[in-house]
C-alpha cells in the first residue's frame, strides 16, 4: 500500500497503542466494504477508544488533507462507511466501554461502538426502553444508527433515532471536540447542532458519545396477521386503521414473493397464493389494546381481509412474526444479490405506491420484493437479482432509478431509514432541487473546510450516476 510514512508517523505519536493502527493489506481489505455495493481500499484503519485520540487524529487528517470515514460494524445499506476517496477509516467498533442508564432522568449515556440492541436491553432492567429498533440492532452500533438516522419497526408508533437524541459529544473535522444539546427534555439555546449531526452520515464530524431518550416500556402487546388477496387492498386497509385513530407499535407488510420465499425457504403454512400479509403490533395498556384489537380485525375484515388472526399469547405472536424475520435470509436463495431501497411515501399514497411497484417489476422484468414497515410508508422495495450478469444489472438500474422516481412523485422521500450514502446521491436534486442541495453544501462547507469528513458520500458527483452494472 502506497501510504505516507510521514502520516503514519504522525499517527504512532498520536495512538500510544500501536496494534490499533492497521495497515496491511489484509486488514485493509476487511474494511473496504458494507452492506451496499462497492468496494474501496482506505490507507490506513485507526481503532479508537477516546475522543482525545479522535481529536488527534481528524488534527493530523485536517492538516494533511486526508480523507477520514468513520465507521462502526459496517450495517449500512447505503455505502456510509464506505473509504471511497481512500483516506483514514476511523473504527469506534472496538469503543463500547459506556453504558449508562439514569432512570431518574430517563436517559442513556452511551459510547459510540456500544451495540443498539444492548441499550434497549439494559433500559428494560429499570421499565424503561430505547425506542428505535433498526433490523440490525443486534450488530448496528450506535454511532452509525446516530450517523444514518436510522428507523424500524416501531418508527411508526415512536419516531427514528433522532426522536431520542438529547445531546452529542462530536469532535468537528479540524479536530476541535463540542458538546451539542444536553440532559434536558427541552433545549432551545441556539441552533439545533445535535438534529443537524444526526443524520449526516459522518459527514459533519465524529460521534464521540450520546445522551439519548428513553420512555417507560409498555405492559402490554398484542399482535394480528390478516391475509389479502389484493396487496393494494391491504394499503388501504393500512391508511384506514391509522385514519381510525388507532396508532400500532408495527405495521408490517410482506408481499406475495416474500411469502412464496419464506415458505421455499422454511415452510410455516403461509398462504402462497395471497398477494399480502400484514403484521399489526399494538401495545400498551392490556384494556386498551384488547379493545383496539378487535377494532382492527374488524377494518381488515370491511376491506376485504381473506383470514385475520390474532395471537392469544406470546409464543403465538413470536410465531406469527417469525415468517418477516425470515423474509430477508429467504429471498436470497434463488440469486446471489439484494439490493435493498427504502423509498417512503406520505401514508395515503401507500395503495398508489403499491401499484406503481407493481408496474415496475413488469416493465422491467425484474424480480422485485415487497416487504418493510408499511404502516409509515417506509416500504423496502428489493430487486433480487444476479450482479455477474451485466444485461439484468441494467435492467435492474432503471427499475431502481424509476422506483425513487415514482416516491419523489407521490411526495415521498428517497430514503426513510437506510441514508443516502454513494448508493442514493445521484438522486438528491430529484428531491431537494438544486438550490436545496447548494444549501446542505455551504453548511458542510463551514463545517469542513478542507472537505475530508467523508468524502463522497450525499452530494452528487458531476455526471454521477445509479452504476450497479460494471
Amino acid at each position: 500500500m502506497n501510504y505516507s510514512e510521514n502520516i503514519y508517523k504522525q499517527l504512532k505519536e498520536a495512538i500510544t497503542d500501536h496494534e490499533r493502527i492497521l495497515i496491511e493489506l489484509e486488514d485493509l481489505h476487511s474494511y473496504s466494504f458494507d452492506a451496499s455495493f462497492g468496494s474501496y481500499l482506505p490507507e490506513f484503519v485507526v481503532q479508537v477508544k477516546s475522543a482525545e485520540e479522535v481529536s488527534k487524529v481528524m488534527k493530523i487528517a485536517n492538516k494533511e488533507k486526508i480523507p477520514v470515514t468513520p465507521r462502526g460494524n459496517a450495517s449500512s445499506l447505503s455505502g456510509g462507511p464506505l473509504p471511497v476517496k481512500g483516506g483514514i477509516v476511523l473504527d469506534v467498533s472496538l469503543w463500547n466501554d459506556e453504558l449508562l442508564i439514569d432512570p431518574d432522568d430517563m436517559i442513556a449515556i452511551v459510547s459510540p461502538g456500544v451495540i443498539t440492541a444492548r441499550i434497549d436491553e439494559a433500559a428494560n432492567l429499570y421499565g424503561l426502553m430505547y425506542a428505535p429498533d433498526p433490523s440490525s440492532s443486534n450488530i448496528s452500533t450506535i454511532a452509525g444508527n446516530l450517523a444514518e438516522n436510522s428507523g424500524g419497526p416501531r418508527g411508526l408508533k415512536y419516531g427514528v433515532t433522532k426522536d431520542y437524541v438529547l445531546g452529542l459529544e462530536v469532535v468537528t473535522p479540524e479536530g476541535q471536540i463540542i458538546r451539542t444539546g444536553g440532559r434536558t427534555v427541552k433545549n432551545v439555546t441556539g441552533y439545533d447542532l445535535t438534529k443537524l449531526i444526526v443524520g449526516s452520515e459522518g459527514t459533519l464530524g465524529v460521534i464521540t458519545q450520546a445522551i439519548l431518550r428513553l420512555v417507560p416500556k409498555p405492559p402490554s402487546s398484542k399482535t394480528l396477521m390478516t391475509i389479502f388477496d389484493d396487496l393494494v387492498r391491504s394499503g388501504e386497509a393500512i391508511s384506514k386503521v391509522l385514519s381510525s385513530g388507532i396508532i400500532p407499535s408495527k405495521i408490517e407488510l410482506m408481499d406475495q414473493a416474500s411469502i412464496i420465499a419464506v415458505e421455499e425457504y422454511q415452510p410455516l403454512g403461509l398462504p402462497v397464493d395471497a398477494e399480502a400479509i400484514l403484521l399489526i403490533e399494538l401495545d400498551g395498556h392490556p384494556a386498551a389494546i384488547a379493545d383496539e384489537i378487535v377494532k382492527v380485525k374488524e377494518i381488515m375484515d370491511m376491506k376485504g381481509a381473506r383470514n385475520t388472526v390474532i395471537a392469544e399469547s406470546d409464543a403465538e405472536a413470536t410465531e406469527l412474526w417469525k415468517a418477516r424475520k425470515l423474509v430477508s435470509p429467504a429471498i436470497v436463495r434463488t440469486k446471489p444479490t439484494k439490493i435493498s431501497e427504502d423509498a417512503t411515501v406520505p401514508r395515503s399514497k401507500i395503495p398508489e405506491f403499491f401499484k406503481r411497484l407493481k408496474e415496475i417489476k413488469i416493465k422491467y422484468g425484474v424480480t422485485l420484493v415487497v416487504f418493510g414497515h408499511a404502516g409509515d410508508g417506509n416500504l423496502h422495495p428489493n430487486i433480487i437479482c444476479d450482479k455477474r450478469e451485466k444485461e439484468e444489472m441494467i435492467r435492474v438500474e432503471q427499475a431502481v432509478s424509476e422506483i425513487f422516481t415514482a416516491a419523489i412523485e407521490l411526495g415521498g422521500t428517497l430514503s426513510g431509514e437506510h441514508g443516502i450514502g454513494t448508493m442514493k446521491a445521484s438522486f438528491m436534486e430529484l428531491e431537494l432541487g438544486e438550490h436545496g442541495v447548494d444549501m446542505m453544501k455551504r453548511i458542510k462547507q463551514a463545517w469542513d473546510p478542507n472537505m475530508i469528513m467523508n468524502p463522497g458520500k450525499i452530494f452528487p458527483e458531476k455526471g454521477q450516476k445509479l452504476v450497479l452494472s460494471e
